[in-house]
């Protein structure tokens, strides 16, 4: 009689695959030689000792922090693809893998990479969308941004939807394997031997909602065009092609301006012949030089990843000098839609915060009087000097009332009683005999 030496959920979980890695199971094995040799046989290790087997999901490599990500990727505009009723066969399937299999096309948005990927439903919405994109490329990091080259490394065809792998996919080769040790006595060695550089991919679902229409692979390329362009272009052409009309001009007519990002500024001018860095205050910034006299000279002033000033000097004329930035309202104005905020939310400002004194008041300073009560001036108008603090009133109900076995100095005084008609005083017992003997 020969039994199985791994347990039920050790055998489930090798047979569902990537769905294993959200499944922990340690398996500790019997010190017996049967249990020892089926062990050597099956994975082909060393001595029927205690075997340990250590199954570690506790992760994947640390994403790359990115800063914050235009808004107009939050949203995408649905393909109208007339796609065939008939369901896809074993031919044209087989020449769809074939003409999808390591095709090069440019990114038209932001690529996060992890396990779960983007999901795009055929000539429907983007999954996920919104803000739940926006976090998750911030949270996961990037595989490709707006314009840089994609290859569709892997193409697997399912019931109803299509898969891509994108610059060789998210997850590492033999993911399973890997979070595998086996190992006698004290010490334990992973079975995929080696370390491999965290990948840098990312995962594309193309879903059809039912099932995979009997399509050619020019027309999974148009479903896929709100994402790739399969299209022949050069560099700045595919960069171009993913920003709002009125900058894609700017950037081909070698113009910088305010608000624009370091790739927007190096597509358009190239490399500076010249870069400083300084501070003004605190804030550091680079200044990015274009140009050698008697040419135009361009002063690029850059904070972080965007211009905050550009100065253009022209022989014989006067400095131009922009300051205001243009390109945050051409980024929302693209004809995508923007996410609409809520008609109930307000924004509160806590600490210290920076006013723009071009668009702002100043903030008033802190005052006891209450809303919309007057402000007498404390300064005098006609000496200039500061007038004496005045005090307010007692009012006669701030006055204690007066309590038996109270402190006398802290008691109000008495009130005269009411004023009487005169009467004559009685006789003083000090008074003289003479005046005694008079009355």
């Amino acid at each position: 009689m020969t039994r199985s030496i791994l347990p039920l959920e050790f055998r489930s979980a090798l047979s569902k695959g990537a769905d294993f890695v959200h499944t922990a199971v340690m398996v500790r094995f019997a010190s017996s030689c049967a249990a020892g040799f089926a062990l050597a046989a099956l994975l082909q290790s060393v001595p029927a000792a205690g075997q340990v087997i250590t199954i570690d999901t506790s992760g994947k490599g640390a994403a790359t922090a990115n800063g914050p990500v235009d808004r107009r990727f939050a949203q995408i505009q649905p393909t109208h693809v007339d796609l065939p009723k008939e369901a896809l066969n074993a031919k044209t399937r087989i020449e769809l893998i074939r003409t999808m299999q390591s095709e090069q096309g440019f990114a038209m948005r932001p690529f996060p990479r992890g396990h779960k990927g983007l999901t795009l439903v055929a000539n429907g919405k983007l999954e996920p969308a919104g803000e739940g994109y926006l976090n998750m490329v911030v949270s996961e990091g990037i595989c490709a941004k707006p314009g840089d080259r994609v290859v569709l490394t892997d193409v697997k065809i399912e019931h109803d939807k299509i898969i891509f792998e994108l610059n060789g996919g998210p997850d590492l080769k033999h993911r399973i394997l890997r979070h595998i040790e086996i190992g006698g006595g004290m010490g334990t060695s992973p079975v995929v031997q080696g370390e491999e550089q965290d990948p840098t991919g990312a995962r594309l679902t193309l879903d059809f909602k039912g099932h995979i229409p009997d399509m050619t692979g020019a027309q999974v390329k148009a479903l896929l065009a709100p994402l790739i362009s399969f299209d022949v272009k050069t560099p700045i052409q595919a960069f171009t092609d993913t920003l709002p009309p009125k900058l894609k001009e700017a950037i081909l007519n070698h113009q910088v301006l305010v608000g624009m990002s370091t790739d927007m500024v190096l597509f358009a001018k190239g490399q500076p012949q010249t870069k400083t860095r300084e501070v003004d205050g605190q804030m550091p910034f680079e200044e990015w030089i274009y140009g050698q006299p008697p040419q135009d000279v361009d002063f690029v002033r850059i904070n972080g990843n965007r211009v905050i000033r550009v100065e253009i000097a022209k022989l014989g004329k006067p400095m131009e000098v922009f300051n205001q930035d243009v390109v945050e309202g051409m980024m929302r104005t693209d004809g995508t839609p923007v996410i609409a905020e809520k008609s109930n939310t307000r924004t509160i400002e806590e600490g210290d915060v920076e006013r723009d004194p071009n668009k702002q008041a100043p903030a008033a300073p802190p005052s006891l009087k209450n809303p919309g009560e007057a402000t007498e001036p404390t300064m005098s108008p006609n000496t200039g000097q500061m007038r004496p603090v005045q005090f307010p009133k007692p009012h006669p109900d701030d006055q204690p009332a007066a309590q038996p076995g109270a402190n006398p100095d802290d008691q109000p005084p008495a009130a005269s009683p009411p004023a009487a008609s005169p009467s004559p005083a009685p006789p003083s017992q000090f008074a003289s005999p003479a005046g005694r003997a008079g009355v």
